[in-house]
Parts: C-alpha cells; structure tokens; sequence
C-alpha cells in the first residue's frame, strides 16, 4: 500500500513538473512569436547630382522637288555644309557615327492622292554624332540658326526635337554602390525616430528591396524613362535618385 501511495505521488510530481515545464516553453515560444511580428517599414531615399558624359546628336536635312536627281543632290549639299558646319566648330569627324539616306516617293504612298502633295521626292539624311565631348556638343547645338541662315533646312518631321542631342550618363554602375549605402542609412535614420517615439529600439533587418535607380534632367521633371531608368535626355546635368525599402525588426 505503502509503495502504490509514493508512486502515485512520484508520477503527480512528474506530471505537474511537465506541465510547468510545457507551460513555460509555450509562453516563452508565444513572446517570440510576438517578437517577430514586431518590426517597422521604412523607406530610405538617395539622390546624386551628376554630368552626362556621353552625347548623342541626331542632325536631319532634307529637300524636297519633282526631279530625283535635283532633289539628290540638294540634299547631299546640305549633308556636306552641315560637316563642314560640325568640323569648323571642333568635332571631328572621327565623331560622326554613321550618315543614312531616306528617299520618299510620295506619288507611291497610297494615303497620298496624285496631285495633292506640293513635291513628289523627299530627300532626307541623318547625320549622328557620338562623343564624350558635352560641352562642346552643348555649345555647338545652339548654333544651328546658322545652317538655317545658310538655308539649309533641319528636319524635324515627326518629332519636335528630332535635331536636338541626348545627353546620357553612362558610369551608373560606378556610384551604385555607395547611393545604396546612403538610401540604406536614411532608412535606418527613420527606424530609429520611429523607435524612439514607441519605446523601441530598431534590431535586425528583417526584409530589404531595393527600387529603380532613375536618371532624370536636373531642372526637369520628367513623366518616362527608357528601359535604363533614363528619362528625359535634353540636359548634361542629371539628378540620380533611388529608393530602397527596409523592414526592421523592434525590440
């Protein structure tokens, strides 16, 4: 009798040991279940002022008449007054990257009705300049009143800005690095304030993205970007700017 009372004590021992152990290990299990629920999303924002050092400038002339061979040779006059132009004003001509033709037969259009159009040839080269050299690029291209005067017409059929240079930046992968680093700082700037302001203080991170670095005209606000971030293409000054997005634990 006496043995089955101590083993019937021994095994309620046990058991309320467990239990109190269980209990413990689940409560301990919940906090950090609550703990991990505990983080804040904030937003880290980088931007640089940078030069473009790259330029891009399409020239378009072009001529129109009723004789293919007139309005040939106009057209490539002007093509050669437009060199001259470019190499008198300090870009070589290892600059010109490529010279293509475009010729139009307007008779030949079907939307175009026999006798409606003033000329039946269009003539149209495109002159393009590559170089690192902006700011002669930038100089020269404000000059182009003085092919007009020599009567030499810019085409700008299709695009208000066709005879305009793009001005690009091409060394982004240079400074990506340490914009990262300072969107990722400003982020943790802003965990902070919110920690402080509820008691917390701002722990490990818990999830990181990182958006699209865009480059934009400085003075410009620009509504598109091409598949490089790059929007806007008018000015050698640029605006690079990106966002990443940061979750931080709280303890």
């Amino acid at each position: 009798m006496f043995n089955d009372r101590l083993s019937a004590t021994l095994l309620a021992a046990g058991i309320s040991i467990g239990l109190i152990a269980g209990s413990a290990i689940l409560g301990h299990s919940l906090e950090n279940s609550r703990s991990s629920d505990r983080f804040v999303t904030v937003r880290g924002l980088a931007e640089q002022d940078v030069t473009a050092d790259l330029a891009i400038w399409p020239i378009k002339v072009r001529a129109a008449g009723n004789v293919l061979n007139d309005v040939s040779r106009s057209a490539d006059d002007a093509r050669k007054k437009v060199l001259e132009f470019l190499e008198k004003n300090g870009i070589r001509p290892e600059s010109v990257a490529s010279q293509t033709v475009r010729v139009q037969d307007r008779q030949a259009n079907d939307y175009v009705q026999a006798g409606n159009a003033a000329f039946r040839y269009i003539v149209e080269y495109t002159i393009l300049i590559r170089t690192g050299e902006v700011d002669n690029i930038r100089k020269v291209s404000q000059m182009t009143d003085q092919l007009v005067a020599a009567g030499i017409v810019l085409s700008s059929q299709g695009n208000w800005d066709a005879n305009s240079p793009q001005f690009l930046f091409t060394q982004l992968n240079t400074i990506k690095p340490a914009m990262m680093a300072d969107a990722t700082k400003a982020a943790r700037e802003a965990a902070k304030q919110f920690a402080a302001d509820s008691g917390s203080t701002v722990g490990v991170i818990r999830r990181a993205s990182q958006g699209l670095f865009t480059i934009n005209d400085r003075d410009r606000s620009a509504s598109g970007s091409d598949s490089n971030g790059q929007a806007w293409a008018s000015s050698p000054d640029k605006k690079i700017r990106v966002v990443v997005t940061v979750d931080y634990f709280l303890d």
